[in-house]
């Protein structure tokens, strides 16, 4: 007889550095976001010209994470109990974001970057669509507000989540199901699909995703959704895990230096297409091995490594409309990256405080009383 999912603990114990890691991929995010606006528009001039790829390496430790957190436990858990837990999980700081990005939207007038300008957006249209994002429905081009066709224009990021959530769906229904060898597969498969769209895509990068109603953008959104979360999850399920020393720090400095690689041109980009796919197919899974397997013995670094797990998906879901307002503010004054540099700076550390702060007085409460209220769950 199936157990109740009350039977079952909150959750088993964490992957510390992984988390750790998610962290350091978050603040990378935060700091590519920051400098984007010195581009000019020529993403090959972005100093942490890789940071996008954060967000695939969000969806390989997604992957890896849900395997071990959830595939030894469907005998004892139905469909409903794992989309509650993940909707517990995720959804708090999802209203959270949405909530920021209107509340922010008025300070964010940039007509110079092409935006449009927010004083013609009413009310009703914006609350409209906070109401709309805080149930991670995507917009398209008629409910543009910015000019850049995003699915959640109040709070850019969060279309990963909206992959997240389809991702979600379809290993509960079908991927916690199929073989090892068939998992095997369809890693395979995915890896030719990212291969060829990485050396066939003008841009010389696979770099977006965020748009509903643009069939490339849509392309490249499932394309890195595919093998990342699929090659993590098959990690999971065969990775006999390695422990190394010092596991946190050498991942983590892995982890910066794949993210901060100036972009490597070439003939036709060719460097720099095959550097993203080693990069998702081979350092990432590397680095995710080696976390897993690490253990963190100084009280210190422990300290450091669960702060930055516990602000890694807050900050990641609550910086971009402070990054908006930063933008308007570098555009409208025309400020050099020597001229602003400690504004970015205090981005930054604003970004960091705000996450703390939600997830300590919001998010952690909320899940709290969600699992108690809807899992029975005592702590």
């Amino acid at each position: 007889m199936m157990k109740n999912i009350t039977d079952l603990k909150a959750s088993k114990p964490h992957y510390v550095i992984l988390d750790g890691l998610r962290g350091v991929a978050a603040i990378m995010v935060v700091l590519f976001h920051v400098l984007e606006i010195y581009t000019g528009g020529d993403h090959s001039l972005q100093i942490i010209n890789h940071g996008y790829l954060a967000v695939d390496f969000f969806f390989m430790l997604s992957g890896f994470v849900l395997g071990y957190a959830y595939d030894d436990r469907w005998g004892s858990m139905t469909l409903k109990d794992f989309f509650k837990r993940r909707i517990i999980r995720l959804h708090p700081m999802i209203i959270a974001g949405m909530l920021l990005g209107a509340l922010l939207y008025y300070f964010q007038d940039a007509p110079s970057l092409g935006w449009k300008a927010t004083s013609d957006v009413s009310l009703l249209k914006l609350v409209l669509l906070m109401i709309i994002g805080m149930f991670l429905i995507p917009v398209g081009k008629g409910l543009d507000i910015r000019g850049w066709n995003e699915m959640y224009p109040l709070n850019g990021p969060a279309w990963s989540l909206f992959l997240e959530y389809i991702a979600n769906i379809i290993y509960a229904l079908i991927l916690r199901r199929i073989s090892k060898l068939m998992l095997s597969i369809l890693v395979l498969v995915a890896a030719g699909i990212t291969i060829q769209y990485a050396f066939t895509n003008p841009l010389g990068d696979i770099i977006g995703g965020w748009s509903i109603d643009d069939p490339i953008q849509l392309r490249i959104g499932f394309t890195r959704l595919a093998f990342p979360f699929l090659a993590g999850l098959l990690l999971a399920r065969i990775g006999k895990l390695r422990f190394i020393n010092h596991a946190f720090l050498i991942t983590s400095l892995l982890l910066i230096i794949l993210l901060s690689v100036p972009h490597l041109g070439g003939e036709n980009n060719l460097w720099n297409r095959w550097y993203e796919c080693i990069c998702l197919m081979i350092f990432f899974p590397l680095i995710i091995w080696l976390g897993a397997g690490g253990k963190i013995k100084d009280p210190k670094a422990m300290t450091v490594c669960k702060f930055l797990g516990d602000i890694s998906y807050p900050i990641y879901i609550t910086h971009f409309p402070f990054i908006n307002i930063y933008m308007a503010y570098i555009a409208n004054h025309q400020l050099s990256l020597e001229q602003s540099w400690q504004y970015g700076l205090l981005v930054v550390l604003i970004s960091i405080i705000v996450a703390y702060l939600s997830m300590k007085f919001y998010d952690m409460p909320i899940r709290e009383w969600l699992r108690k209220r809807f899992l029975n769950y005592k702590k």
